[in-house]
């Protein structure tokens, strides 16, 4: 047996894990892919991503950036970036996963492309339900967050696809770094009133973790929204925006108190999707299994709602800072370990 590579490639970032065939990790990259900009992004970041991981004979993938709209649907995005690492990856033995199909060659690819379309999440969750047996996986990456009911060693969920999983809230569009803030509140306060928020994409969640000191930097790897740095002064700049003021308005103890109520904000927008999937459950005392860039928020909903923590790092096999990164690219992880056993 060989070692093997995972692949997550998404809309924004390209996730890979280098896997030992006993699961032990041997290499995590994660990189800026601004797939909506260009297939020829996914091509440099894979030619970047190699010569981190080296060569290995067998490789798994798995995606979300079919949905970049370079793509005039998702079977054509399915397509496309498949015969993209077909070219990048020459005379190795790739395969494709499926979801509950498992995993299919990529010459099978058109045949089976609605199951592979933003089927990552199933990855994480089977690799999780065999480990943890009981559970609730919360994965919070940079955009979006997966909540999946793990029962008796299985993977548990009520729809597979975008539109059914938005449905039963299983995937909800909030993430750590990119998300608008416009999309977790309207109004916030500030100086002792309630104020509607402008309708702009002038700051995001990042800004708002960096003020808190909870978004690791190593993680943060989007743009931001007006293109500047990440400091914590651009940061409350862009936050001011927000509410129509300037940086300079107040002091930084009032921005990062703002700061503050978005977090909970998001926090609370989450909590009734996580409590709703509970609710499926035949276990009270059912943890929270954390991954992702934003796997911090995960941790403090399950201490509000007096729940086990579960870092997902801590089901992987390798090297304390190997265990984190995989915690943070865990679709990456969990198709190489799937891939491993096929």
């Amino acid at each position: 047996m060989t070692d093997i590579i995972g692949w997550d490639i998404g809309g924004a970032h390209l996730k890979a894990v280098r896997l030992r065939p006993d699961g032990h990790v041997m290499a995590v990259v994660q990189l800026p892919c601004p797939l909506w900009r260009g297939l020829e992004h996914l091509e440099l970041a894979v030619v970047e991503a190699m010569e981190t991981l080296g060569h290995a004979g067998q490789h798994a993938i798995t995606m979300t950036g079919e949905l970049a709209d370079i793509f005039p649907n998702r079977y054509e995005g399915v397509i496309r970036i498949v015969e993209t690492m077909r070219r990048r990856l020459p005379g190795t033995a790739l395969q494709v996963f499926s979801g509950v199909r498992g995993f299919v060659a990529a010459e099978e690819v058109s045949r089976h492309a609605t199951e592979i379309a933003s089927a990552n999440w199933l990855a994480s969750a089977q690799f999780a339900a065999g480990k943890i047996g009981n559970g609730v996986l919360v994965d919070m990456g940079s955009t979006t967050t997966d909540i999946v009911l793990l029962q008796n060693g299985s993977a548990q969920p009520q729809a597979f696809t975008d539109a059914g999983r938005l449905t039963t809230e299983e995937l909800v569009y909030t993430g750590a770094v990119r998300t608008p803030l416009m999309a977790v509140a309207q109004r916030a306060p500030v100086h002792g009133l309630w104020q509607r928020l402008a309708a702009e994409h002038f700051a995001t969640m990042s800004d708002v973790y960096r003020l808190t000191g909870q978004l690791d930097a190593a993680h943060d790897m989007a743009d931001t929204a007006d293109g500047a740095g990440k400091t914590t002064e651009e940061s409350a700049r862009r936050l001011a925006r927000m509410v129509g003021r300037d940086w300079e308005d107040a002091d930084m103890e009032t921005w990062v108190g703002l700061a503050q109520f978005f977090a909970q904000a998001q926090l609370q927008d989450l909590r009734p999707a996580v409590e709703r999937i509970l609710s499926r459950a035949d276990y009270a005392a059912m943890p929270l299994i954390g991954a992702g860039a934003g796997r911090f928020v995960v941790r403090e909903l399950a201490r509000q709602m007096q729940r086990t923590y579960v870092d997902f790092g801590d089901l992987v096999e390798g090297w304390a800072e190997m265990k984190d990164w995989s915690a943070v690219c865990a679709p990456a992880y969990s198709v190489a370990w799937l891939g491993a056993r096929v």
